[in-house]
């Protein structure tokens, strides 16, 4: 009888395969990365698995310094993305941050459901996910993304069509939320220590066709063009 595939044992066995062919075809990829990093770019952007940042861009280890959460939030009180971004903008000194959407986006799906529930209440904490307590951990992260949903008073619309909608809005509040980090709104006005341009921007990947949809909500430092 066949053995069962271990996917561990596979990720592992692919990882030397990956390290020897990237040192076959450039000797010198794996002491250069020993000696730093200076990505261009922050992504922030969904932990789903369909929606790999470096592969999607075909962008190289070094390009892209990434955080990742459900839903591609920015919370103005989670540490985690702000010391992310933080570290980014001033020491690693990207000149571009993007926050990145996508199609189909379960916690998304998940909001927009419990936003179109007759039962839904805003006037306390929000069970987004009525299998959880109100007070887990996913319950209280999904909370803000579901008041957004239900601000857009989306109920008579097909879910199908309802969805996308969400999901660009979703991207532009979190955009909002970036302009207002202490990070951005301190390299615009008082400049960085690596005197770097710093703009923001906000995509949606669309996994039936593979491609990253610009909003066109760019913003940048006072008085600069993009």
């Amino acid at each position: 009888m066949p053995q069962p595939i271990n996917p561990i044992g596979s990720l592992l066995d692919a990882n030397i395969q990956w390290a020897q062919a990237v040192a076959k075809s450039d000797p010198d990829f794996f002491q250069r990365s020993l000696k730093g990093q200076s990505p261009h770019t922050l992504w922030i952007g969904c932990a789903d698995s369909r929606v790999p940042d470096s592969v999607i861009t075909a962008s190289k280890p070094g390009d892209i310094f990434v955080h990742r959460n459900i839903a591609n939030q920015l919370h103005l009180d989670d540490t985690n993305v702000l010391s992310v971004l933080r570290y980014a903008v001033d020491y690693l000194g990207v000149e571009h941050v993007v926050i990145v959407g996508h199609a189909e986006c379960g916690g998304a799906a998940a909001c927009l459901g419990a936003a179109q529930s007759p039962s839904l209440s805003l006037d306390g904490p929000i069970t987004t996910i009525a299998s959880l307590p109100v007070d887990s951990s996913l319950n209280r992260w999904l909370d803000p993304l579901t008041r957004l949903a239900a601000s857009l008073q989306l109920s008579s619309i097909p879910h199908e069509e309802a969805m996308p909608i969400l999901v660009e809005e979703n991207v532009k509040a979190q955009v909002s939320n970036l302009a207002k980090t202490h990070a951005i709104t301190d390299a615009w006005t008082k400049g960085t220590r690596k005197g770097q341009n710093v703009w923001i921007h906000g995509w949606v990947y669309d996994l039936g066709t593979g491609l990253l949809k610009d909003l066109n909500i760019s913003q940048g430092p006072p008085s600069k063009t993009k």
